[in-house]
């Protein structure tokens, strides 16, 4: 089979041809023009052998440019770009029949193959073009250099009909170029493009195979990496789940226990509450929820404070409804509104505790805000720093780290405080790629 040297020697040949014709014709035309000046040649001759010269000198520039290097990498770059820039919507949902299928079609539309498959290490996943009727998609991968390109992590060349290894008899296709597809370095599959002609394979061909299956790699462990990012968000959600302040839980009892004491039905309220909001703590698996589920959430924690503290909380919402829909990950009003109780209480007197929330272009502003002590200058700088403003072991810290780690660029916590005035905690979530909730559905 052909290699990169060998290509580079058929692309020069064929330059060289391209050369040796255009001067063959030249000479010829200019001994005919020569002899025009010698002897009476009849007008329409000289006519054509004016016409020839101005051809060959059009085709000599035409010619030149159309094999000029610079234009072809251009063009070529122009076909990885386009094929790259439409796969990304596929391969972003990972590699499998329907992805593959789709983007063998995208690039049989934009290059000269005769037809294009996706493999991955054991099966065809896809393919699309000449022989489409017989080389079937989800069948073992039957060419020994596709598996030798996967084995050896290098790419393959098959000039022949017999290395393509078809074991339909009239199968039109006689060469091939395959190329491993790669995730972390590592071949996942490979990107085949057939011909029904060795004449096609050459280094324009082979180099393009080669930068899209780099493109494609690049995009398949985008994807990869979305899905660990999507895992390491459960299992973060899991990990918040199994971490209850025990102070927030022996004070509830302990209220609990008193009112058992003084008001019984308060007690019993009290307690199956207290079992709901620990059920919902523990069984919550979605990782995206409507923001107004979060808000009960969050209404369900002050039932315990309020228990505590009687009217010396309280607390006002202004919530608009498109924003009560837009859909917030779990767990992130309610440490808001737990910093303002634990940090915010002062020693007598009222706390006022406010919730915002708006929908401003594609972002969503939560805002908890509190009139109580503040934080002082000196530790404000720090207090988004893991181990301040813990609540149910939910420090803002945390909040803070998933909303940057879910959301578009902008997202996150800020936090503005004076002491002795109070704080305000804003979060900020671009949801320009996370839809809506159609209605409460807590």
């Amino acid at each position: 089979m052909p290699g990169p040297g060998a290509l580079r020697s058929i692309s020069s040949r064929r330059a060289w041809v391209i050369d040796l014709v255009l001067m063959f014709a030249t000479f010829v035309i200019g001994i005919v023009a020569a002899a025009s000046l010698v002897v009476d040649v009849p007008r329409p001759v000289f006519t054509t052998v004016v016409a020839g010269l101005v051809l060959v000198a059009m085709g000599s520039v035409v010619g030149r440019f159309v094999t000029r290097p610079d234009h072809l990498k251009a063009l070529q770059s122009h076909q990885i770009l386009e094929i790259a820039d439409r796969s990304l919507a596929y391969l972003r949902r990972g590699l499998d029949q329907e992805t593959a299928q789709a983007v063998c079609r995208l690039a049989l539309a934009q290059t000269e193959a005769a037809a294009v498959a996706i493999t991955d290490t054991e099966r065809v996943l896809g393919f699309a073009g000449v022989g489409e009727d017989h080389h079937e998609v989800g069948g073992p991968i039957l060419t020994r250099a596709t598996r030798e390109a996967i084995e050896t992590n290098e790419h393959r060349i098959l000039a022949t009909r017999e290395e393509i290894g078809c074991p339909r008899a009239g199968c039109l296709l006689r060469a091939a170029i395959v190329v491993p597809l790669l995730i972390r370095s590592q071949p996942v599959g490979t990107l085949k493009f057939y011909y029904t002609t060795p004449r096609l394979l050459n280094e324009t061909q082979v180099t393009m195979v080669e930068g899209l299956a780099r493109l494609l790699s690049t995009e398949l462990e985008l994807s990869e990496l979305e899905r660990q990012t999507e895992l390491a968000c459960r299992m973060e959600l899991k990990a918040l789940q199994a971490q209850i302040n025990p102070h927030f839980m022996f004070n509830t009892i302990n209220t609990i226990a008193s009112l058992i004491r003084t008001d019984p039905p308060q007690a019993r309220d009290l307690l199956r509450e207290f079992a709901r909001f620990y059920r919902r703590t523990l069984e919550e698996n979605e990782e995206l929820v409507p923001l107004e589920r979060e808000l009960e959430y969050a209404r369900s924690y002050l039932v315990f404070e309020h228990a505590r503290f009687g009217d010396r909380i309280q607390v006002t919402e202004d919530v608009d409804a498109d924003a009560s829909r837009a859909l917030v990950p779990a767990f992130i009003v309610q440490p808001l509104v737990e910093n303002c109780v634990q940090h915010g209480m002062r020693p007598d007197g009222p706390l006022h505790i406010s919730v915002s929330a708006r929908l401003l272009g594609t972002s969503l502003i939560l805002s908890v805000a509190d009139d109580g002590v503040g934080i002082a200058t000196s530790v404000l700088p720090r207090i988004l720093e893991a181990g301040y403003g813990k609540g149910l072991g939910i420090a803002l810290k945390n909040v803070d780290d998933r909303l940057r780690g879910r959301f578009s660029s902008g997202s996150g916590l800020s936090v503005v405080s004076e002491e002795g005035i109070g704080t305000t905690v804003t979060a900020t979530l671009t949801l320009a790629d996370t839809p809506t909730g159609e209605g409460d559905d807590a």
